[in-house]
This record gives structure tokens, sequence and C-alpha cells, in this order.
């Protein structure tokens, strides 16, 4: 077995760290208290963005969505709404990278209707298991969820409309490998519609090594110009980063408002030929 390079033991760290943060808000435990400024989720899975509808009322939820939901599919984990991005049609199949309790693969199920369908993959077994809980709660025969990382998507070629996420890609060690597999995984035509965080000053390599930092969504965060590149060279057209306005960043994304990393939406598009 050949020793692993210094980037996959970095990569291998901060997906562990992932998984046990969201793990333990899955199975709604106490996590660690983040010191302020350099957390958005708060310090336990009950308290500030975590479950707080207002919070998601904020991040671009109507009242009519939250009030749609399966009983524990809204964690507020999100920095924004993917599903108001583009205009979901019937029929459609969409895949959700980083899926959670499953709230935007439940609001992307009413879109598609019962012709389309939607896959939520998500790399933490606590978050699956809730997420399939739900959709049992709500009767949803249209959505699925599968175990997987999103740099390694459990999905074949060429087989989805729309790849959603909602401030998931952050966390990812690997984003260009995330980027590559949302293009393969794409119909030809197909579109690319994502909440995220992005950083709107260069992360220092303190805070790049700092794993809380990292898993609370702050210091994974990549500059416009380095997402409009990855998504580029992964083969991706028509590539839009759009910054929310400042000034509207909502009480849940403050701190990480603090060290320059603002919520944004990204759009981009698999060319037909």
């Amino acid at each position: 077995m050949t020793e692993k390079t210094r980037g996959e033991v970095f990569a291998d760290s901060r997906r562990n760290q992932v998984r046990d943060r969201y793990g333990s808000i899955a199975s709604g435990g106490q996590l660690k208290v983040i010191p302020a400024a350099t957390s958005g989720c708060g310090e336990s899975a009950g308290s500030s963005c975590c479950g707080d509808s207002s919070a998601s009322a904020q991040l671009g939820y109507t009242p009519e969505q939250l009030a749609s939901l399966p009983e524990g599919a809204n964690l507020g984990l999100g920095c924004g709404n993917p599903t108001a991005i583009l205009g979901l049609k019937s029929g459609q199949t969409v895949l959700d990278l980083g899926s959670g309790a499953g709230i935007d693969c439940f609001l992307a199920a009413k879109r598609v209707g019962t012709k389309g369908s939607v896959i939520g993959v998500d790399m933490t077994p606590q978050m699956l298991s809730k997420a399939r809980e739900n959709a049992e709660k709500g009767r949803y025969r249209n959505v699925e969820f599968r175990l997987g990382e999103i740099e390694h998507l459990p999905v074949a070629d060429n087989s989805v409309d729309v790849v959603i996420s909602n401030c998931v890609i952050n966390l990812a060690p690997e984003k260009g490998q995330v980027y590559r597999e949302a293009f393969r995984v794409l119909r030809p035509g197909g579109k690319f519609a994502v909440s995220d965080v992005v950083a709107t000053r260069p992360i220092t390599e303190k805070e790049r090594a700092d794993p809380t930092l990292w898993s609370s969504c702050s210091s994974g965060a990549l500059e416009v110009k380095e997402v409009k590149s990855l998504l580029k060279r992964a083969g991706f057209t028509d590539i839009l980063v759009d910054l929310k306005p400042t000034g509207t960043t909502p009480e849940s994304l403050q701190d990480q408002a603090s060290i320059g990393v603002v919520s944004a939406d990204i759009q981009a598009t698999k060319p037909r030929n």
C-alpha cells in the first residue's frame, strides 16, 4: 500500500471532521461550542441557524415551503434556497449534493411531480437515516437517498437534468472533483444551480488549517474567480456567481461574513455538444 500524500491526508481529515459534525447535528446531540465570529451554526442543533425557521425564511424559503416539509427536514443548515434559482419543471430528474435531512430534495420533489425524480447524496449515515425517515413521514415516493461522497457520486453518467446543493461544496476538500462529477452526471444541456458560500478576500493558511472554521462553512470557501475557473475547467459554460447584496446577510451567516465569506447563487450549464 502506498503512503498517502499530504493532500490526501488533509482531504481525509476534513471529510472526517465534517462527517462527525453533521452526524452529531443529525443525531440531535450537543456540538462543541464554536467561538463567535467563526461559526454559522450555533452551539447545538436547536440553536442559531440550526432548525430555526426564521433563519430559513431569511435564506429565501417561503412560509408555504417551510410549512409543507416533514417535521425534522429543516435543520437550517443552508445559505440559500437552491430550488428557487431555477424554474424546476415537471418530469425532471434532480440531484442534490449533500442532501442532509432532505429539505431541498422534498421541495424539488413537489416541483418535478410524480413524473420526475429526486436523488439526494450525503456522506453522513446519520443524515441519510434522518432523510429516509422524513421521506417516509412525508410519503415522498419520487425521492431516494444514497450514501456517498460528492467527489465520487453514486450516480450514472448523463442521467440528471439539474444538480442542486446548499452550502455543501465549500466543505469538500476537492472542489474541482465535485464540479467534474456534477458535469459527468448531467445530461447535455443540464443545469448546475447551487447556493454556497464564497470568499470575498483570500483565506489565510491559518484559517484553512482550522478544522472548526472549515466544518462550519467558513474557511473552505473559494474566491469567485476560483469558483469560475474550476467550473470552466470541468467543462461548464454560462457560468454565473451572484453574490447576495451587501447588508442582506442573514443573522445565521453573520459569523462567516466577519471573515469575508458570503452566500451566493452559482449557476452553470453543461453544453449540448
